[in-house]
């Protein structure tokens, strides 16, 4: 399955643990401090983890962080591991780590009292899958990945609804302006671009 890159928009990080001193250049298993040659290992890495099967489970909580262990295992010691750090995108601030894991059960639980949208109309499923989507963003679980984690664990949502998305009909910039919109509480953009994917 391919999973389109996260857009390199820089991260506000305060105190940042995840970087090497003196840098932004996250920590990473093969060492690489340069930041294109880091971005490069890690396209082609994540590229290749999501040529394979993902994980199996339950469309928890737990098989989300899974799934981002899954694409970054060969990236980051802590992939799947619930970020530690204050971070922001633009002005966008998003939940505070000591919130993490309290809001990733909320947004899991309502999930599945939602019966993981089975049974939805392809428009009924991308309204509510936008709005998952939306709260799931907001909560960026992840110091990095979370774009690629989403879009993997929304198709393995999306095919067990049988609704399967069709990846290679993603626009990433039209895609990324309404994951901004959903941040401002404006979900319909992001409805539409997932409804579009529905095969």
């Amino acid at each position: 399955m391919a999973v389109p890159a996260d857009p390199r928009a820089d991260y506000d990080v305060f105190d940042d643990p995840y970087c090497y001193k003196g840098t932004n250049v996250l920590k990473n298993i093969p060492g690489l401090r340069d930041p294109a040659a880091l971005e490069a290992f890690e396209i082609a890495s994540v590229a290749q983890r999501a040529d394979e099967p993902l994980p199996d489970g339950r469309l928890s909580a737990a098989h989300y962080r899974a799934v981002h262990h899954h694409l970054f295992q060969d990236v980051f010691r802590w992939a799947g591991r619930l970020r530690r750090v204050r971070v922001s995108k633009a002005g966008s601030v998003f939940c505070y780590p000591e919130n993490i894991a309290a809001e990733l059960k909320r947004l899991f639980l309502a999930l599945r009292q939602e019966r993981y949208l089975r049974g939805l109309t392809p428009d009924d499923f991308a309204v509510r899958a936008a709005h998952f989507l939306a709260d799931l963003n907001a909560v960026h679980p992840f110091r990095e990945g979370n774009g690629r984690a989403q879009m993997a664990f929304m198709a393995l949502l999306a095919r067990q609804a049988q609704q399967p998305f069709d990846l290679e009909r993603l626009d990433p910039d039209r895609f990324l302006a309404a994951m901004i919109r959903s941040f401002a509480a404006d979900e319909e953009p992001l409805a539409r671009e997932l409804r579009g994917l529905i095969d």
